[in-house]
């Protein structure tokens, strides 16, 4: 028979561990537990820190390369952006070059007062003309600076200009009464956006005349073309005909002729296209055109497209005979502006920010040839 175990005075009788109760208490040994819960050593964390930068560094490197093609795709997307609104305005411009709603071939009179030094949108009959690196362009337009501080819209130095003379891309109205004593015509629409001081051209199978509108009135829709005004230049007669032989301007006189029945009206643009300083440290393409303010006949510059450094042109002249020359040349060697059939531009575009290779900004000279429509065979 067996006995239970004795146990203390006063204590129940202490029963004897079962296997799995001594099993978890041997794992409760101290220096065991003291192993478990051992930290990294020094070496192990220097290994950690190790990886963890060089991690950082291989995404950072990455980020940066990622940031600098970004930047670099951007900015030549501007380029290319600019490049194309270059080609559409002022190739646009150089195609209708000498071309009016009136034709190229219909003989013209020209009534606006010329001073000693005609105006520089005054030649009509021209078309366009270039100006070399070195030329200055005509009087009352930006010219050449060359001082340490340029002023702004003024002409950078070492690029050359272009003058394009042409009918403007606004519709012409169609005249329904003329009466030449009154020096007044009557055209179909109100609405015509004519103004006093615009530079206009009236023609009909028979004839052209250009002159400047001494009063618009929009009411009645009468447009009067009448001297002694005060407007400016203003124009040297009242008659729009022909004179008896040319040039059928103001330095001869000229008959009565009337634009009823069959004839229009409508704006003449004359335009001077540059490279400019912009004020901002930088330069741009700038457009001079013609227009009207309170009566007086002017341009002001306007900046088109920035960031363009250069523009180079050349020009293709056939000869006397027709013949195509063997190559475009500089406008200082163009005989005869009234041949000339197409222009080389080279524009060259810079990014605006520093994004090349070498730390610097990226230029891109992109040229393209423009035909002249009136001219072309």
């Amino acid at each position: 028979m067996k006995t239970r175990p004795h146990s203390p005075a006063g204590l129940p009788p202490s029963r004897p561990l079962l296997p799995a109760q001594q099993a978890c208490g041997a794992s409760h040994h101290p220096n065991r537990a003291r192993q478990r819960q051992r930290g990294l050593s020094l070496l192990e964390l220097l290994i950690a820190l190790l990886l963890g930068l060089v991690l950082l560094g291989a995404v950072s490197t990455a980020y940066l390369a990622n940031r600098q093609t970004f930047r670099q795709v951007e900015n030549l997307a501007r380029v290319n952006e600019n490049a194309r609104t270059t080609f559409e305005l002022l190739g646009r411009e150089l195609r209708e070059a000498g071309g009016t709603h009136c034709g190229a071939r219909v003989p013209t009179a020209n009534v606006v007062r010329a001073a000693v030094n005609p105006p520089w949108w005054s030649d009509w009959g021209r078309g366009l003309q270039g100006y070399e690196s070195n030329q200055e362009l005509p009087a009352a337009l930006p010219q050449i600076d060359n001082t340490p501080n340029p002023a702004a819209t003024r002409r950078v130095p070492g690029t050359d200009a272009l003058i394009i003379w042409s009918g403007s891309v606004l519709p012409p109205v169609s005249i329904v009464v003329h009466n030449p004593p009154a020096a007044s015509l009557q055209v179909v629409n109100a609405n015509h956006g004519l103004n006093d001081g615009d530079i206009v051209m009236a023609c009909d199978m028979a004839q052209a005349a250009i002159f400047q509108i001494s009063n618009s009135n929009p009411a009645n829709s009468t447009i009067v073309h009448n001297t002694g005004a005060v407007v400016q230049p203003g124009n040297c007669r009242r008659e729009l005909g022909l004179s008896p032989a040319p040039p059928h301007d103001c330095s001869t006189a000229g008959s009565d002729h009337s634009f009823a029945g069959g004839g229009f009206l409508g704006r003449l643009s004359a335009s001077a296209w540059y490279i400019g300083f912009n004020g901002r440290g930088g330069t741009s393409l700038y457009r001079a055109a013609l227009s009207s303010t309170n009566g007086v006949a002017g341009a002001a510059p306007e900046e088109v497209i920035e960031n363009v450094t250069d523009l180079e042109l050349q020009y293709l002249e056939p000869n006397a005979a027709g013949a195509l020359p063997a190559a475009y040349v500089d406008a200082n060697l163009v005989t005869d502006w009234n041949r000339v059939q197409a222009v080389r531009l080279e524009p060259t575009f810079v990014t605006a920010e520093a994004v090349g290779t070498d730390g610097n900004p990226i230029n891109r000279p992109l040229p393209f040839v423009v035909g002249i429509r009136t001219r072309l065979p």
